[in-house]
């Protein structure tokens, strides 16, 4: 449905808008109206075609078209562009955007698949996940276990109305670890298993990895992106939140102001960033830390757009 071009960059063509026109969040039902099934046939066969105020007034159901115009802003969003990459990159930069988030989402989600085609790590495949799917943080004797926010958010809904168990908020998500890495290509798209991204762990390198290919598709820039147990550097220079928490602490510890624990406790996973080539003249030989934290409802809410902005780009 997409088409690379020369650079390996995503391509939208019609085919691609039209699955979303086949989503059950515009897909005619049985009791849709006249006006909402000629509207849904015109742009199937036409997906970058004008819809008018008229079409959308003739439409009974309101929701309907609240879903439409949502799906239209994403698309005439991507027909100002030539690839996906650059639509994201206009996001970052500042671009007004006008659709949900969660196509936003949806459009790392695609990007990743492409980077990382071909890739036999699932412990960096589901690493990735984290760049396009909020995380549940479960902290236990050292580890640092993420679950899919969604999916355990699902399951406990369905334990409290079964009553099951003595905790029904309690709910069990089966943990990929090296000797189970193979049972994710089964059950890959249910994002129904945890992992460890605790300091040494694989899937932490893995989360290096797939940061370092995410900056070098967009930026051309090669980095070498290690986990850190602790920051000890007194000649700080530059520092990248991952999430609006990592970003609040850091600023203030790089201002120097206090931070009480509990924000301190937040804090995941620390990171050094290098690259040989690509930052100011300044950053020659210092390293970029990035830092990845939970809120204070215990979910991980990586912004990967942060990576592509806020990085001391010599051509930014």
């Amino acid at each position: 449905m997409l088409q690379r071009n020369d650079d390996g960059h995503l391509v939208p063509t019609s085919d691609f808008m039209m699955a979303y026109f086949a989503r059950d969040e515009v897909a005619p039902q049985e009791d849709s109206c006249d006006a909402e099934r000629a509207l849904h046939a015109r742009l199937s066969a036409e997906p970058f075609a004008t819809v008018s105020d008229a079409e959308f007034d003739a439409i009974k159901d309101k929701d309907v078209v609240h879903n439409y115009r949502a799906v239209l802003a994403f698309r005439d969003f991507l027909a100002r562009h030539e690839t996906l990459e650059s639509a994201y990159l206009a996001v970052v930069r500042g671009a007004p955007v006008t659709f949900p988030p969660l196509f936003l989402e949806q459009m790392t989600q695609i990007i990743l698949r492409s980077i990382l085609d071909g890739e036999t790590d699932t412990l960096k495949l589901r690493a990735a996940e984290c760049l396009f799917r909020f995380q549940t943080v479960t902290l236990d004797d050292g580890r640092i276990m993420v679950a899919d926010h969604a999916t355990v958010q699902l399951q406990a809904g369905m334990a409290r109305m079964l009553q099951e168990g003595a905790s029904p908020d309690e709910v069990s998500i089966d943990i990929l670890a090296t000797e189970t890495a193979d049972e994710y290509w089964s059950r890959s798209d249910m994002f129904n298993t945890s992992v460890d991204i605790a300091y040494t762990q694989p899937a932490l390198d893995g989360l290096c990895r797939v940061m370092e290919a995410w900056i070098r598709h967009f930026l051309g820039v090669t980095t070498r992106i290690q986990p850190m147990h602790e920051i000890s550097d007194e000649a700080w220079s530059w520092h990248v939140g991952l999430d609006t928490v990592s970003t609040a602490v850091f600023n203030d510890l790089y201002r120097g102001e206090e931070v009480s624990e509990e924000q301190l406790r937040m804090i995941l996973c620390l990171f050094s960033l290098e690259a040989d080539d690509g930052f100011v003249p300044e950053m020659a030989g210092k390293k970029v830390y990035l830092g990845l934290s939970m809120d204070e409802t215990g979910t991980v809410r990586m912004k990967p757009q942060n990576l592509l902005g806020n990085l001391p780009l010599a051509n930014s």
